[in-house]
Protein backbone atom coordinates (compact mmCIF):
# COMPACT_ATOMS: atom_id res chain seq x y z
CA UNK A 1 0.00 0.00 0.00
CA UNK A 2 2.95 2.19 0.84
CA UNK A 3 4.81 1.59 -2.53
CA UNK A 4 1.14 2.49 -4.40
CA UNK A 5 0.32 5.56 -2.72
CA UNK A 6 4.01 7.24 -3.44
CA UNK A 7 2.15 7.58 -7.10
CA UNK A 8 0.83 11.10 -6.79
CA UNK A 9 -1.89 10.05 -10.21
CA UNK A 10 -4.57 7.98 -10.22
CA UNK A 11 -4.84 6.47 -13.51
CA UNK A 12 -3.99 3.28 -11.57
CA UNK A 13 -7.20 3.47 -9.71
CA UNK A 14 -9.62 4.77 -12.83
CA UNK A 15 -8.39 1.66 -14.30
CA UNK A 16 -9.11 -0.70 -11.88
CA UNK A 17 -12.37 0.86 -11.30
CA UNK A 18 -13.18 0.37 -14.42
CA UNK A 19 -12.88 -3.11 -14.45
CA UNK A 20 -14.55 -3.26 -11.59
CA UNK A 21 -17.25 -1.78 -12.92
CA UNK A 22 -16.58 -4.14 -16.70
CA UNK A 23 -16.03 -7.33 -14.45
CA UNK A 24 -17.71 -7.18 -11.97
CA UNK A 25 -17.01 -10.93 -10.57
CA UNK A 26 -12.87 -10.85 -11.90
CA UNK A 27 -10.90 -9.39 -8.72
CA UNK A 28 -8.00 -10.46 -9.85
CA UNK A 29 -8.31 -8.37 -12.87
CA UNK A 30 -9.20 -5.44 -11.00
CA UNK A 31 -5.98 -5.88 -9.01
CA UNK A 32 -3.62 -6.25 -12.43
CA UNK A 33 -5.52 -2.93 -13.07
CA UNK A 34 -4.71 -1.09 -10.04
CA UNK A 35 -0.76 -2.61 -10.27
CA UNK A 36 0.38 -3.03 -13.46
CA UNK A 37 2.51 0.10 -13.22
CA UNK A 38 4.07 -0.72 -10.04
CA UNK A 39 7.19 -1.86 -11.81
CA UNK A 40 7.95 1.96 -12.72
CA UNK A 41 7.96 2.31 -8.81
CA UNK A 42 10.21 -0.43 -8.05
CA UNK A 43 12.46 0.37 -10.79
CA UNK A 44 12.26 4.06 -12.07
CA UNK A 45 13.99 4.17 -15.46
CA UNK A 46 14.17 0.69 -16.40
CA UNK A 47 10.47 1.67 -18.89
CA UNK A 48 10.71 -1.55 -21.22
CA UNK A 49 11.25 -3.99 -18.55
CA UNK A 50 8.52 -2.78 -15.94
CA UNK A 51 5.98 -4.83 -16.81
CA UNK A 52 8.11 -7.95 -15.87
CA UNK A 53 9.45 -6.26 -12.65
CA UNK A 54 6.09 -5.65 -11.39
CA UNK A 55 4.81 -9.54 -12.45
CA UNK A 56 8.23 -10.49 -9.93
CA UNK A 57 7.01 -8.80 -7.70
CA UNK A 58 3.23 -9.72 -7.54
CA UNK A 59 3.73 -13.55 -8.33
CA UNK A 60 4.41 -14.36 -4.64
CA UNK A 61 1.90 -11.60 -3.15
CA UNK A 62 -1.13 -11.89 -5.38
CA UNK A 63 -0.14 -15.28 -7.10
CA UNK A 64 0.46 -16.72 -10.63
CA UNK A 65 -2.90 -14.58 -12.32
CA UNK A 66 -2.28 -11.78 -11.40
CA UNK A 67 1.45 -11.17 -11.96
CA UNK A 68 0.30 -13.11 -15.70
CA UNK A 69 -2.14 -10.64 -16.27
CA UNK A 70 0.14 -7.64 -15.66
CA UNK A 71 3.20 -9.06 -17.34
CA UNK A 72 1.51 -9.57 -20.83
CA UNK A 73 1.17 -5.50 -20.65
CA UNK A 74 4.60 -5.81 -21.19
CA UNK A 75 5.32 -4.95 -24.91
CA UNK A 76 4.67 -8.18 -27.56
CA UNK A 77 8.43 -9.62 -27.31
CA UNK A 78 8.65 -9.35 -22.94
CA UNK A 79 4.79 -10.51 -22.40
CA UNK A 80 5.31 -14.13 -24.42
CA UNK A 81 2.57 -16.94 -23.71
CA UNK A 82 0.17 -16.97 -26.85
CA UNK A 83 -1.50 -19.78 -24.94
CA UNK A 84 -3.08 -18.30 -22.11
CA UNK A 85 -4.85 -20.49 -19.56
CA UNK A 86 -8.30 -19.87 -18.49
CA UNK A 87 -9.68 -17.07 -20.73
CA UNK A 88 -6.22 -14.30 -19.50
CA UNK A 89 -6.06 -13.37 -23.31
CA UNK A 90 -9.54 -11.72 -23.35
CA UNK A 91 -8.65 -10.40 -19.51
CA UNK A 92 -5.42 -9.17 -21.06
CA UNK A 93 -6.94 -7.36 -23.58
CA UNK A 94 -9.34 -6.10 -21.19
CA UNK A 95 -7.19 -4.53 -19.34
CA UNK A 96 -5.03 -3.09 -22.22
CA UNK A 97 -8.40 -1.13 -22.51
CA UNK A 98 -9.10 -0.18 -19.47
CA UNK A 99 -5.28 1.40 -19.22
CA UNK A 100 -6.12 3.74 -22.40
CA UNK A 101 -9.33 4.38 -21.03
CA UNK A 102 -8.51 5.52 -18.05
CA UNK A 103 -6.13 7.94 -19.60
CA UNK A 104 -9.22 9.83 -21.17
CA UNK A 105 -11.68 9.30 -18.49
CA UNK A 106 -12.90 12.16 -15.99
CA UNK A 107 -14.16 9.46 -13.49
CA UNK A 108 -14.05 9.93 -9.76
CA UNK A 109 -12.00 6.56 -9.32
CA UNK A 110 -12.41 6.37 -5.61
CA UNK A 111 -8.89 6.34 -3.31
CA UNK A 112 -6.80 3.48 -2.48
CA UNK A 113 -8.10 3.03 0.75
CA UNK A 114 -10.57 1.72 -1.43
CA UNK A 115 -8.51 -1.36 -2.05
CA UNK A 116 -7.22 -2.36 1.28
CA UNK A 117 -9.64 -5.29 1.47
CA UNK A 118 -9.54 -6.67 -1.75
CA UNK A 119 -5.91 -6.95 -1.57
CA UNK A 120 -5.74 -8.50 1.42
CA UNK A 121 -8.55 -10.79 0.36
CA UNK A 122 -6.30 -11.80 -2.23
CA UNK A 123 -3.31 -12.20 -1.06
CA UNK A 124 -4.08 -14.19 2.03
CA UNK A 125 -5.81 -16.97 -0.61
CA UNK A 126 -1.80 -16.67 -2.49
CA UNK A 127 -0.08 -16.59 0.18
CA UNK A 128 1.68 -20.06 1.48
CA UNK A 129 0.88 -20.39 5.04
CA UNK A 130 4.79 -20.86 5.99
CA UNK A 131 5.67 -17.82 4.44
CA UNK A 132 4.01 -14.88 5.80
CA UNK A 133 6.48 -12.25 4.20
CA UNK A 134 6.40 -11.05 0.84
CA UNK A 135 9.98 -10.41 -1.19
CA UNK A 136 9.73 -6.96 -0.28
CA UNK A 137 10.06 -7.22 3.37
CA UNK A 138 6.00 -6.42 3.91
CA UNK A 139 3.62 -9.38 5.45
CA UNK A 140 1.38 -10.54 2.95
CA UNK A 141 -1.05 -11.65 4.73
CA UNK A 142 -2.41 -14.11 7.90
CA UNK A 143 -0.31 -16.49 8.37
CA UNK A 144 -2.05 -19.68 7.69
CA UNK A 145 -4.95 -18.02 6.22
CA UNK A 146 -7.19 -20.19 4.19
CA UNK A 147 -7.08 -20.55 0.18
Amino acid sequence: MELLRADRGDHALRTAALLRRSHPADKELQLAGLLHDIGRMLRPGDGARHAVLAAQALRPLLGERVARLVRLQAPAPAAGGADLPGGDAEAAASLRQAREAAGASGLDAGVLEDWRGLLELVAAGSCPAGNAAGPLGEPRGPVGGTR
